[in-house]
């Protein structure tokens, strides 16, 4: 039999195992910088909570709370600041807490508090107040505020998730505000959610049933205006709603992931309608864009010249358009793609050139053929003389290393004789022609409609003529 002195040292033992296992519980449910619960536990939490208040018959808030231009602070005095800042709003969260609330971080500046308390106003408007106190970090004084969305139960919602969405969403509404601030879910964002929801399970029955469809845009040379090409853009023909456009939807399919079923039902239909325009001539070249979360892909360009061979299009008719957001977000993927592509000759498009970053050391590195002159740019060419000059040099620029050049969102006369005489390649817009079905588009090209619009020599000649 063992000794006393082992029975007392293996309890010892057996005390420091459990002390142990408590400690490791606790830092696997607590934020290491505030000390607060983290999102697991705090989840957790909820749902104990939700579930002791449905047998009692209680009531139970939830607030979540997003602090104001944190990150403006932390571009502006470090990181560590910002951790700072962090850390004296959990301690302020958890000395206000009252009897039986708890408070957690979330991650990020995010953070959350239960409570039983009834008066959510009165909670939220407090929370407010005490955030928005200033702290000195570093010898300066920041007070960045912040903002509060609140939901109840069992009013707003009976379950932990749908607690913290329609938390969420009343944080959002305050966000768009601008903050400092406080909003509880509403019949407003009921309803909105309703119709989100809604939209969600006819936006997942839509693609399979091949209601989301491609329409096509003119793309005409400058020098004539003739139609060389055309832009493959996005419409969903509802069966109730009619015709939408990609505002209507494209948002919500990239929050659910099915932006990528979309870009692929349309740019396989698009293909199949354009090749025979391509292999009669009428057309040069189809145009798609990409979505950013498609082009964040590895395989991404294997996937596209899979579904390019599906098809009867030449891949030297295909021009597949990026963002310039892209290449900066990650070049070295981004130069795979674009090498991949461009060895099975497809074009590729740097789209919305000129929105902020402009990269032509990529024009020079990457097998880039044409670059898009953002709609931006475009408004006030040919009657800002500042935006002309900016044009102009982005036009020289793009000369000097070969790229080919095409505006979009040309719609007066005055910005596509600015644009044809500054040396601008080919051209889009509303003054030329609106995206139109499949049908439309192909009459226009059999029957040579282009020729009825005014031509771009004949418009700078009216310019020439009005000036005197």
């Amino acid at each position: 039999m063992p000794g006393p002195h082992n029975i007392e040292a293996l309890a010892a033992r057996v005390a420091e195992l459990e002390a142990e296992r408590a400690l490791t519980l606790r830092l696997a449910q607590t934020d290491s910088l505030t000390g607060l619960m983290n999102r697991g536990a705090f989840t957790e939490a909820l749902c104990a909570r939700l579930k002791g208040a449905a047998a009692r018959g209680g009531t139970v808030g939830l607030f979540v709370i997003d602090l104001d231009r944190f990150k403006h602070l932390n571009d502006t005095l470090g990181h560590h600041a910002g951790d700072l800042l962090l850390a004296e709003v959990g301690a302020r969260l958890k000395a206000d807490a009252g009897p039986g609330e708890v408070v957690a971080r979330l991650g990020g500046d995010e953070f959350a508090l239960i409570t039983d308390n009834p008066e959510v106003a009165r909670r939220a408007e407090r929370l407010v107040a005490i955030l928005s106190q200033p702290q000195t970090i570093y010898g300066r004084v920041v007070a960045p505020g912040a903002s509060v969305g609140v939901a109840v139960y069992p009013t707003d919602a009976t379950e932990a998730g749908d607690l913290q969405r329609f938390a969420d969403k009343a944080l959002y509404r305050v966000k768009l505000k601008g903050g400092r601030r406080w909003s509880a879910f509403d019949a407003e964002l009921r309803d909105e959610n309703e119709r989100r929801r809604t939209l969600e399970a006819e936006l997942r029955r839509a693609i399979p049933a091949g209601e989301i469809e491609p329409w096509f845009q003119p793309v005409v040379e400058a020098s004539d205006g003739r139609i060389v090409g055309v832009e493959v853009l996005a419409r969903w023909r509802h069966p109730e709603r009619g015709l939408l456009a990609p505002a209507a939807f494209v948002p919500i399919a990239e929050e659910l992931g099915l932006i990528g079923a979309i870009d692929e039902a349309v740019f396989e239909a698009a293909c199949a309608r354009a090749a025979p325009w391509v292999a009669e001539g009428l057309i040069e070249l189809v145009s798609c864009n990409v979505s950013p979360r498609d082009l964040l892909d590895p395989a991404f360009s294997r996937k596209l010249i899979g579904r390019l061979a599906k098809t009867e299009l030449p891949a030297t008719a295909l021009t597949v358009e990026i963002t310039e957001t892209f290449l900066l977000q990650d070049l070295a993927l981004a130069r795979r793609h674009i090498e991949r592509l461009a060895a099975k000759g497809v074009n590729i498009a740097l789209d919305d050139f000129g929105t902020g970053y402009s990269n032509l050391r990529a024009l020079m590195h990457l097998p880039i053929q044409t670059v898009k002159l953002d709609r931006s740019l475009i408004d006030d060419v040919g009657r800002d003389a500042r935006v002309s000059k900016l044009v102009g040099s982005m036009l020289h620029a793009a000369r000097a290393l070969g790229v080919s050049i095409v505006a979009e969102g040309v719609e007066h006369e005055a910005q596509a004789v600015f644009l044809r005489a500054a040396g601008c390649d080919r051209m889009q817009g509303y003054w030329f022609a609106r995206p139109m079905p499949g049908d439309d588009m192909e009459a226009r090209l059999r029957e040579g409609a282009q020729a009825a619009r005014p031509t771009l020599e004949r418009a700078a000649e009216r310019q020439r003529r009005a000036r005197g």
